[in-house]
């Protein structure tokens, strides 16, 4: 079974990926309108953004992890006081 930190790496890897991916096919999209060579612009902006958003995904996802823990421990306290 492969360690769990292994695993949290490879999936903000592949949330990275994905939302780099489309993210950058969005913002493209929209100032040129899919005009020709919208493709190529696209994915030289996603080669560039690829690698950044992986790096901050690693900065970022623990504290997402311990926000979203915070927060669902408030909840479960004003539950179970109220």
């Amino acid at each position: 079974m492969p360690h769990p930190k292994t695993t949290v790496i490879l999936a903000q890897f592949f949330i990275a990926l994905m939302m780099a991916f489309l993210m950058t096919g969005i913002f493209t999209a929209f100032p040129t309108g899919f005009a020709p060579g919208w493709v190529g612009l696209w994915l030289g902006r996603f080669v560039i953004a690829m690698p950044i958003a992986f790096v901050l995904s690693l900065g970022v996802g623990p504290l997402a992890f311990f926000l979203a823990s915070r927060l669902i421990s408030i909840l479960t306290l004003s539950r179970s006081a109220g």
